[in-house]
């Protein structure tokens, strides 16, 4: 049975995305969660990804190193350029949860809107899409829009109100060729925003775990 070790940051996720990962996947997975909140929450109160963070954030990928997974996926987009930087130190396959879809949207279109909860997650995910345009030699502008109340009423448990403010903010938004909803915690409004939308509306959760099953079949 193949192993995967996930590093989360808030319980929305933590609770959903490792049922969503082995149905992806096809089949039963060892799975082992560590959840992190402080990686999230203190970004979000001090502005930036510190170098404190980072060094905790590269203990617990060590603890998941340690508990001998095929791969290990981080479900937080604030943490992604961080993973970038332990990944050579690290001797496990790490998929941070915006890979594929940064890569997918720069393929869609020029014009790419970000939208986000946590306003930490705003520099980190345009930096990763600027990155996947480089590497797919294509030019791209990126807008970005956050909404606190909304990442506030989700770590309360508040859900309702989050997806009704997150929705709200999808349908101001005009003149773009995709959407890029940047936390994994938005994944399950994916479909619904598209229809409010009229354009692709990009969700990390589906993505990251095709590329971890492709991963897990020695397809990557």
């Amino acid at each position: 049975m193949k192993r995967v070790a996930l590093i989360h940051t808030v319980r929305p996720v933590l609770g959903s995305f490792p049922e969503l990962l082995e149905n992806v996947v096809g089949q039963k997975l060892k799975i082992h969660n560590i959840l992190d909140d402080f990686l999230a929450s203190d970004p979000a109160e001090i502005g930036y990804f510190s170098l404190e963070n980072r060094k905790r954030l590269f203990n617990d990928l060590q603890s998941c190193e340690l508990t001998k997974p095929d791969v290990i996926v981080v479900t937080c987009s604030t943490l992604t350029p961080a993973v970038q930087l332990i990944r050579p130190f690290i001797n496990v396959p790490i998929v941070a949860i915006d890979d594929a879809m940064t890569e997918k949207a720069v393929r869609i279109g020029k014009k790419i809107k970000v939208v986000a909860t946590a306003m930490s997650t705003l520099e980190p995910t345009i930096s990763k899409l600027n990155q996947e345009a480089a590497i797919a030699g294509t030019e791209i502008e990126v807008d970005a829009e956050d909404n606190e109340p909304a990442y506030t009423a989700m770590r309360s448990g508040d859900m309702e109100t989050h997806n009704r403010l997150v929705l709200e903010m999808i349908k101001q938004v005009k003149g773009y060729d995709c959407i890029v909803l940047a936390q994994a915690s938005m994944g399950h409004l994916q479909e619904e925003a598209e229809k409010l939308a009229g354009v692709p509306v990009l969700a990390s959760p589906v993505l990251c775990c095709e590329k971890v099953k492709n991963i897990l079949e020695g397809e990557v």
